[in-house]
């Protein structure tokens, strides 16, 4: 790979010491360039009569070397700025692009746009609440398991309103109506089903003469 070209003089002192009969060894060792570049440009000469870059192939770019990487080093050194502003600044050099001509040289380079994470927007009077709110809960023990709960509550009516929580407190117990309705209406259908199966497959329910089946030994 090519790293970078020779000037037009140093490609001219080649051709000229060529038409002196120089061999490409000596042009080589008296310029301290490569023998395969003396061919090169001995090669191309003889071809075109001529040591100039030749048109080539493709559109040429639009942006020089140069503000290619004064883009990059302005992208770099301020995160922030758009491409707008990189435009503006790249049209004041003497260069007019597009802004998706800047994008593309900067993802090249691995720059990459990001988007800033939202934030609440919070107004004077949300945080003047808030302030309230902290300020009258800082007598508040860190012990006391109600306690703690009405402050969470209240907290999250505040934030989310009064129909988003339900205050709840540790350690209460299930009304005893729930646990009758559920030993009622569980209890016997379980009897009746898993302990009739169970005597089916055993094969007897109640014997004569034994009595029932679990006082026999």
């Amino acid at each position: 790979m090519k790293n970078k070209e020779h000037t037009r003089q140093v490609r001219d002192t080649v051709v000229k010491k060529f038409k002196a009969v120089f061999g490409y060894k000596k042009i080589s060792q008296a310029l301290n360039i490569p023998r395969s570049t003396v061919q090169a440009i001995i090669l191309k000469w003889k071809e075109y009569q001529t040591t100039a870059n030749l048109p080539r192939p493709g559109r040429p770019s639009k942006l020089s070397a140069h503000t290619r990487r004064r883009l990059i080093r302005d992208a770099a050194k301020r995160p922030m700025i758009t491409l707008d502003e990189l435009q503006r600044s790249t049209a004041e050099v003497g260069d007019s692009v597009h802004r998706t001509t800047i994008s593309r040289i900067l993802h090249k380079s691995g720059l990459y746009g990001r988007v800033a994470r939202r934030k609440p927007f919070l107004k004077d009077i949300h945080k003047k609440c808030h302030l309230k709110f902290a300020t009258s809960h800082l007598g508040d023990t860190k012990h006391g398991d109600t306690k703690q709960l009405n402050f969470l509550a209240t907290m999250q009516n505040v934030m989310f309103g009064v129909k988003a929580t339900q205050l709840i407190t540790l350690n209460t117990p299930s009304p005893l109506s729930n646990m009758v309705v559920a030993a009622s209406w569980f209890g016997p259908a379980f009897l009746h089903q898993g302990q009739g199966r169970w005597l089916k497959l055993m094969g007897r329910w109640m014997q004569p003469n034994t009595g029932p089946f679990w006082k026999k030994t």
